[in-house]
């Protein structure tokens, strides 16, 4: 959703896959990780409805918010009023004192 109408580019996704699967005891082969980024994203955007479509640019992939039920589900839709409610729910609420007291008595 970060890169918008643009689409993001398969081997920058390739490699936001490998940094997420890449620890201190296993290191996946990138071209590996490439190859299989590159074969879910061109068979899950074949479709009308498919989660992924082609972006203008070649070898650029968005999310088809158009089309996709599932993909319009990822989107996160966020409004001025759900933000003013939210705040002054806080601001009714008074704010409980959980901290501990240096000077109670010991037992």
């Amino acid at each position: 959703m970060d890169v918008g109408v643009r689409g993001i580019s398969t081997k920058k996704l390739a490699k936001h896959v490998y940094n997420h699967y890449c620890t201190l005891f296993y290191q996946p082969d990138f071209r590996d990780v490439y190859r299989y980024t590159q074969r879910y994203v061109q068979s899950h955007s074949r479709s009308p409805q498919s989660i992924l479509e082609r972006a203008e640019k070649w070898g650029h992939y968005r999310l088809n918010t158009k089309n996709s039920a599932d993909a319009r589900q990822l989107m996160l839709a966020f409004s001025a009023d759900n933000e003013s409610t939210a705040s002054e729910e806080e601001q009714e609420r008074p704010a409980a004192d959980q901290s501990l007291s240096l000077f109670d008595a010991m037992p």
